[in-house]
């Protein structure tokens, strides 16, 4: 039974876009302070909502919410009462 070679090429090219975005979460993360990366993340996710115009894209709202998420997940643990880290 003779391999796909298709199936290979989505692999590789899922990687690669996995290898990008998580790039760009942490240079957001080294770059931009904890309180504006909430509000970026939003306007992300507020973006990809109009994604059917030009500029805009779906994209947007999963970066938004990988943004986003890098906030909000110390917010949570801050009200749990874990300040640990």
């Amino acid at each position: 039974m003779p391999s796909k070679p298709e199936s290979n090429v989505k692999s590789t090219e899922d990687r690669a876009m996995r290898g990008r975005l998580a790039r760009v979460v942490v240079s957001i993360r080294r770059r931009v302070p904890p309180g504006l990366r909430l509000v970026l993340g939003l306007l992300l996710i507020l973006g990809g909502v109009f994604g059917f115009l030009p500029v805009l894209g779906y994209w947007m709202i999963p970066l938004g919410v990988m943004v986003a998420a890098l906030d909000i997940k110390p917010l949570l643990r801050w009200f749990r009462g874990d300040h640990r880290g």
